[in-house]
């Protein structure tokens, strides 16, 4: 790599997005290009990585979420099916028996928590987006074609 193409960290640890960084690096030289890679140009690099990895840790909480969400809906609705006065109700590892309508609440309240997390996840996605978004704009205007921040 070229001098110019070098940083030196003054940062002790190297996280795993700095992997994006020596490959869009190692891109810009076989390509010829001279691009100079500041420290805040390195900083950019390194945040939309850790962004990266929190949308894929989001999709999965995301998932987990409307999963639950799911399997509270089916419990809600086999709770109104039953004619039981005393039903069995999982909490922790341990089942209680309870009366059908604490059951009933219960399950409410578990939905409208479940609700809102999802709802949570779901807007610092799209503000997560949203920056990526912009970091994207920044790094492709300096490094047009030397860069890479799509996935494959």
């Amino acid at each position: 790599i070229p001098i110019s193409h070098r940083v030196v960290s003054k940062q002790p640890n190297t996280k795993p997005s700095d992997f994006l960084y020596r490959r869009t690096m190692q891109q810009g030289a076989a390509s010829g290009s001279d691009v100079e890679v500041t420290w805040e140009d390195q900083q950019n690099i390194n945040k939309f990585g850790r962004l990266n990895n929190r949308i894929h840790d989001l999709e999965d909480e995301i998932k987990t979420a409307k999963e639950k969400n799911e399997s509270l809906e089916d419990a809600s609705n086999e709770l109104i099916l039953t004619d039981e006065e005393i039903i069995r109700f999982q909490i922790g590892e341990v089942f209680v028996h309870l009366p059908n309508e604490e059951v009933e609440t219960r399950i409410e309240q578990m939905k409208e928590v479940t609700s809102k997390n999802l709802e949570k996840l779901i807007e610092e996605k799209e503000s997560i987006l949203a920056q990526m978004a912009e970091l994207k704009k920044i790094l492709y205007a300096k490094f047009k074609d030397s860069i890479n921040l799509e996935e494959d």
